[in-house]
Order: structure tokens, then C-alpha cells, then sequence
């Protein structure tokens, strides 16, 4: 690779770290996308910033393209893409028209899958138990249903994060931005019963604040939260394939269901912008025209 390029490449990795606090997941995104991008460079004998114009850019669009991935991990590679060309052209005077001149590819029309309500009551029902495993999962399940946080949000939790007496748990989000966020009785029941009874017993000796533990003490994985979950589906007998972001879905459509207010929901769910939030007015906008098909007589 390009001296210049690499070095831009470890600068810029620097600066969304440390300037942009981005989280360590989005800052390995981007390592991902940069170390594709350059192998892509070699491989077609690309050697310098100067021999990257738009139909090398657009070459490896159509590469990306050939390889059947989704349009929108398409586009998030052609933002990261983006993003550092724009940086190493204030920082190192590399050009970036080739990116900049890209179209992102139109988004597919995908819903977000949730579960219904009577579906997370046969879920909660099913995994309740008095072991410290099963208090354990149902505290995670009941405070991510009833927050609508992410799970590595989940997994970045302190034990002084949450309250259960004041009913409010402190967020950090993307970008370090930080939210508070209250939750219900049930959620706070599940979650003071296990701060009491089975963190203490599955500790087992370990010294950290981490909120949600696995089975031999250590801090929970966002890995570990995906096995839980697909654990406590099974167990529900609930048809359906899991994957963690559906319950912060879940969260927002029974809330919208429900009457509350788009802005509500935005900041509850740590979106920057709105147009995020309003993906989830056509799944319940959906959910009205099932309702409506099922149960008016001339439908």
C-alpha cells in the first residue's frame, strides 16, 4: 500500500477513536472496510492515491455488487470509504472526488421484525424460574424489552448504571452520547431481584462493575446476549428466528402501537435523527391494516 495511504489510514482510525469517540465496534467496522478496500487496490495493481479516480471507485462498487451483499452493507462501505477520503484530503491533500462523486445504492423496503405482545408474554412466562441463571435472563430480557437499548449498550452497563429504586438507567450510546432511560415495575423487579440474589452467586469471586454476567463471572458478551436470547425462544417455543435488535424494534413498535409520540421515541432509542425513528410508522402502520383485514366484515 501507499506510504501516504497507510499512514492516512492509521491517523484517521485514530481520529474517529479518540475526536469522535466512536465505539470500538464501529471503529473495527471501518478498520474492516479501509483493510477490503486497499486489498481490492492491490489486487487490480493499484499502487497510488493519484491512480484512485471514480472508475476505480466504481469498479469496486460493481466488485462489492458481484460478491450478492446487501445493498445497505454496500452503502455503509461506501461511507466509510467516503468518510476517510475526506479526511486524508484535509489531512494529507489526497483526493476525494472518487467517492464523493458515488451514489449510495436505493435502500431495500425491509420492516423490522418485532414480536407481538402476546408473543413477549409467552416469552417472559416460559423462561420464568428461580435459579440464578434463569433471574439473570429474565432481568436482561425484562431491561432490554422495557429500555429498547442496544445490546452492546447492554453489555457496556455498570452496576451503578442502573436503578432499580428510581426506575432509570443511564445510557451510553453512539458517538458517547449519553441518555437516561426509565423503566417499568416488572423490569425493575427482575432487575433488583438480580443485583440481590444471583449476581452476587454468579460472581463467584470476580472484581469488576460490569451489570450482566455469564455463568463463570466474567462481563457478558454481546455474543453471550445473542445465545441467551435464541436460548429463551427456544424454550418459548416461539417459531421465530432471533436476532438482538428485535427487541428494540419490539420496544418501539408496542410503544407507537400504543400512542406514543415519534420525538419520544426518537430520544428513548438514542436516535440522531428522526428519519431513523420513522421506519418504524410503516411497521405499525402494517400492523393497522393486518387489524383491519382480519377483523372488519367487508375487508
Amino acid at each position: 500500500m501507499n506510504a501516504r495511504l497507510k499512514q492516512a489510514a492509521e491517523e484517521f482510525r485514530s481520529y474517529i477513536r479518540l475526536e469522535r469517540n466512536f465505539s470500538p465496534l464501529t471503529v473495527e467496522g471501518y478498520r474492516k472496510d479501509l483493510e477490503e478496500f486497499f486489498a481490492f487496490l492491490e489486487s487490480e495493481g493499484i499502487g497510488g492515491e493519484e491512480d484512485i479516480r471514480y472508475p476505480e471507485a466504481r469498479l469496486y462498487v460493481t466488485r462489492l455488487y458481484e460478491r450478492e451483499l446487501g445493498r445497505a452493507t454496500i452503502s455503509r462501505k461506501i461511507s466509510s470509504l467516503r468518510s476517510f477520503f475526506k479526511f486524508a484530503n484535509t489531512r494529507f491533500g489526497i483526493d476525494d472526488q472518487a467517492f464523493r462523486s458515488l451514489y449510495h445504492p436505493k435502500k431495500e423496503e425491509k420492516l423490522p421484525q418485532f414480536f407481538y405482545e402476546e408473543e413477549m408474554a409467552q416469552l417472559f412466562e416460559a423462561n420464568a424460574g428461580n435459579s440464578p441463571k434463569e433471574i439473570r435472563d429474565t432481568a436482561l430480557l425484562e431491561l432490554l424489552y422495557a429500555t429498547g437499548m442496544r445490546v452492546s449498550e447492554l453489555t457496556g452497563l455498570s452496576v451503578q448504571d442502573a436503578d432499580p429504586d428510581l426506575d432509570i438507567v443511564r445510557v451510553m450510546g453512539k458517538g458517547r452520547r449519553e441518555r437516561y432511560i426509565p423503566f417499568g415495575h416488572f423490569a425493575a423487579d427482575a432487575l433488583g431481584r438480580y443485583l440481590d440474589t444471583a449476581r452476587p452467586a454468579i460472581m463467584k469471586g470476580n472484581k469488576h462493575d460490569r451489570l450482566f454476567v455469564n455463568m463463570r463471572g466474567t462481563p457478558l458478551t454481546d455474543r453471550g446476549v445473542r445465545h441467551i436470547l435464541e436460548e429463551m425462544v427456544k424454550k418459548a417455543a416461539l417459531h421465530v428466528s432471533i436476532h438482538p435488535h428485535m427487541l428494540r424494534h419490539t420496544f418501539a413498535t408496542h410503544l407507537l402501537n400504543n400512542g406514543a409520540d415519534m420525538r419520544s421515541v426518537q430520544e428513548l432509542l438514542g436516535h440522531a435523527s428522526l428519519s431513523s425513528t420513522q421506519v418504524y410508522t410503516h411497521v405499525t402502520k402494517e400492523h393497522l391494516r393486518k387489524t383491519y383485514m382480519n377483523a372488519h366484515p367487508r375487508a
